[in-house]
């Protein structure tokens, strides 16, 4: 199924996280394509509020630290950079493995770079800037 939408703003591109809920219940693997500045980190922010497991404000793009945990009441979520990981082995020593767990969705930004990743993949959301501040947001699942 692919599923296309349109938004005008960071607001709208976060409401429509916060829609994602029954789509991402756990377990799910979730990969975020989009270039540097689409928006994967402003979706996520929807998707950790709808989940409850963080405030909007405080979700923030894991680029350095690499992993963001925010726990919910009916889920555990991992927002995941991968931008600076180049080499499988590199992959390998992050232990996304062990994150992966009945109540868990894996929200994984860059991970078409890994093989592996596209094929364990449950859902593919692709963000692509549509003018200054639109963006169009495409769902594969």
């Amino acid at each position: 199924m692919t599923r296309e939408v349109i938004t005008q703003s960071a607001d709208e591109t976060i409401a429509f996280g916060r829609t994602l809920t029954e789509l991402l219940s756990p377990p799910k693997l979730v990969l975020l394509r989009g270039d540097l500045g689409a928006g994967k980190t402003t979706l996520v922010k929807g998707i950790a509020a709808g989940f409850a497991a963080a405030e909007e404000e405080d979700v923030t793009s894991p680029t350095f630290t690499l992993v963001h945990e925010y726990r919910g009441p009916g889920a555990s979520l991992y927002h995941i950079d991968l931008y600076r990981v180049d080499t499988p082995r590199e992959l390998e020593t992050l232990g996304l493995d062990d994150l992966r767990s009945n109540a868990s969705v894996l929200l994984i930004e860059w991970g078409e770079k890994f093989p592996r990743l596209l094929r364990e993949r449950d859902v593919e959301i692709s963000l692509e800037r549509q003018g200054e501040n639109g963006r169009k947001i495409t769902i594969m699942s």
